[in-house]
């Protein structure tokens, strides 16, 4: 199956990176563990051999790679038995950097992209509060806007890499009334001042430092703004599934890790004058995890095929993410039962893995709001559960809302490309193209498609329906050009 997703150019990568892992790597797992805490010597290796910026612009430094050698870069980090190095690059690579690179200024990107793919900067994605972890809207961080610069007062927490990172990517409110029109995204120099860390003690990911940021009056460059002000809520819905997929692919690979050492493990140890690998409670029990291991894998690989081909992919992903992450809990914990009173202990790697394993179903969205997300999906909407089948659409009182809603749109700043609403039996087009914003009810060709059934609409026009909830629960769904989405609520807000 591997030939499927990978080619020799992906084969040739994996060995190389391997190489490197057994080499600089692997040796020292367990002293970092112990000194909680990772060489950063390590990371500008790997920049240096060109591991880092698979995906980012040349101009940048980076490789631009497809997402496949993504995949082999995860997998292969995941597998040197310590979640805490693996997760210091996920959270650079694909979780904090990417904002930078999809929604930042060419100042920004020129100033913190080369050293991100080079290893020489290490990013930090601050978004949960102690007060908020998932409930992104309700984060009371704070920036006010004073002349060139932001104020920023409040406080982050369980955020990666915040202890000897360099920057972090902030999720602040710039207008606490606007409600999720008002949080937007900043980069905060770890060293400035006014932030403070206190590193937190963890059950695992020992190598990786995880703390409590605090923001006491941290006066920010405005130009450190990623993208719109305002628009960060929608930057935030547009790369989680990111996150979650290489969750994902972390997940199982660890469990693949896990397996062949257990095996090992088994080959060797003898219990009443035989390996214990000849019994057959213990060889189904490792038969039945691999199988469930490499279904679990292939569904990922089908994720992730899904988006180096450009698919906003929020059921599969939230999927993929669930299935993985508590496929990972039940391996490390048969696996560790097959080492008994060794699995027990800490010089033995299985002990270490069941630790670090069990955030997997908590960071990144918890299994029950994967759920949440999944059963809003096939079982609240129906046009889910029936490919390129859309529900009839609900009797609504849209059609009493058009004339201020066609006022609106025209008074708004113009769009400067083509909107489409796709609500059910019925569409609305916005043509931003002229000298003012045109709404028409009819359907036509469009640089970005916005789905969602009729009722739900205007819900959402009305302020019934929270536009997190319609996007993450798949009520509403886009195609084409993000850029486009993110001025809708310019367009009809007011």
């Amino acid at each position: 199956m591997d030939a499927y997703y990978f080619t020799e150019e992906h084969n040739l990568f994996r060995e190389s990176l391997r190489a490197f892992l057994d080499r600089e790597v692997m040796p020292n797992i367990d002293s970092w563990e112990e000194a909680q805490r990772i060489p950063p010597e390590v990371w500008q290796k790997m920049g240096a051999q060109g591991f880092l910026g698979l995906g980012y612009p040349a101009a940048y430094g980076g490789s631009e790679l497809d997402f496949f050698f993504d995949v082999v870069f995860v997998e292969e980090i995941s597998k040197c038995f310590s979640g805490g190095f693996a997760i210091n690059q996920m959270v650079v690579q694909y979780m904090s950097a990417p904002y930078l690179l999809k929604h930042g200024s060419e100042s920004l990107k020129a100033k913190y992209l080369p050293g991100i793919v080079s290893g020489e900067l290490i990013s930090a994605i601050g978004i949960s509060e102690p007060g908020a972890g998932s409930d992104v809207a309700n984060i009371q961080t704070t920036a006010r806007r004073e002349g060139d610069v932001y104020v920023v007062d409040g406080a982050k927490t369980f955020i990666t890499n915040a202890v000897y990172g360099d920057l972090i990517v902030t999720v602040v409110k710039t207008d606490p009334a606007a409600g999720i029109g008002g949080i937007s995204l900043l980069v905060i120099d770890r060293q400035a001042e006014g932030v403070s860390a206190t590193k937190l003690r963890k059950l695992g990911w020992h190598a990786s430092d995880t703390a409590e940021l605090s923001f006491d009056g941290v006066r920010v460059p405005a130009e450190n703004l990623v993208g719109e002000e305002g628009q960060g809520f929608y930057y935030l819905m547009g790369g989680l599934q990111l996150e979650r997929l290489v969750g994902a692919i972390g997940a199982y690979a660890g469990c693949e890790s896990a397996l062949a050492y257990t095996l090992e493990y088994m080959g060797q140890r003898k219990a009443f004058g035989r390996p214990i690998s000849k019994f057959q409670v213990l060889r189904h029990r490792i038969a039945q995890l691999a199988a469930e291991v490499e279904s679990v894998k292939q569904f990922v690989r089908h994720c992730a095929r899904m988006h180096n081909d450009g698919h906003y992919a929020v059921k599969e992903s939230s999927m993929a993410k669930l299935l993985a992450t508590e496929l990972a809990d039940k391996v490390m914990y048969q696996c560790l039962q097959c080492f008994g009173g060794y699995g027990y202990m800490e010089e033995y790697k299985i002990a270490r893995m069941f630790r670090d394993s069990r955030i997997g179903t908590i960071g990144g969205g918890t299994s029950e709001i994967m759920r949440e997300i999944i059963a809003k999906m096939v079982i609240d909407d129906q046009q889910y559960q029936s490919a390129g089948t859309a529900p009839a659409a609900p009797a609504t009182d849209l059609d009493a809302l058009l004339p201020r809603l066609t006022e609106k749109v025209a008074a708004a700043p113009r769009l400067g490309s083509r909107l489409k609403l796709a609500l059910g039996t019925r569409s609305l087009l916005i043509d931003g193209t002229g000298d003012a914003n045109a709404l028409q009810a009819q359907d036509g060709p469009a640089d970005c498609t916005l789905s969602l059934a009729e009722g739900d609409f205007v819900d959402l026009l009305r302020g019934k329906l929270d536009p997190m909830a319609a996007l993450m629960g798949g009520k509403l769904t886009i195609d084409g050009d993000m850029a486009v989405a993110m001025k809708v609520q310019s367009l009809f807000g007011g």
